[in-house]
């Protein structure tokens, strides 16, 4: 399976970031596209994981940026700002803002897509596609560690990729 987001000079572009016009809680709300290409012809969903492993030097822990699951097995394109749109159909779960440190209480930024904004240098992004062989039992505003539960047993393949962002 090959995922791919698109990037302008090597990083993503401005308005998935730091420097989008496009904000909620100070949080940039427009998430990027994402093609995925040769899913396991068995796939029945996706799931996906942005995270930022980078984010460890300087907070402490890997900052959650999106985690969706659900995602029709056909779909070879997530658009631009589905996060907040669901043109393509998903549930959304929790990202870093929801969690006791920063308490962000608004599923609409809590629980959706929450842009990068590296503090400190560039930081590269993980993003995970997995390929399922069933739906989850899962519902808006779930946790990371519950998704990563209910994948057990059911994930087909994984692919990721790097999505560098200045800061």
């Amino acid at each position: 399976m090959k995922i791919s987001v698109p990037l302008e000079n090597g990083l993503l572009p401005d308005k998935y970031g730091k420097y989008a016009s496009e904000m909620l809680d100070d949080t940039p709300i427009v998430s990027f596209p994402i093609t995925i290409q040769d899913a396991p012809k068995n796939t029945k969903t996706f799931a996906l994981l942005l995270i930022d492993w980078d984010a460890v030097p300087v907070s402490g822990f890997a900052w959650i940026h999106w985690v969706a699951a659900n995602i029709d097995g056909k779909v070879t394109e997530i658009p631009e700002n589905n996060s907040q749109t669901v043109a393509v159909p998903m549930v959304q779960g929790r990202n870093s803002t929801a969690g006791g440190l920063v308490g962000n209480q608004n599923p609409d930024s809590a629980w959706r897509y929450n842009g990068p904004q590296p503090p400190d240098a560039i930081h590269n992004y993980q993003l995970h596609i997995y390929a399922l062989d069933s739906i989850l039992d899962l519902s808006d505003g779930f946790w990371l560690n519950e998704l990563q539960s209910k994948m057990d047993d059911h994930i087909l393949e994984e692919s990721k990729v790097s999505i560098p962002s200045r800061n």
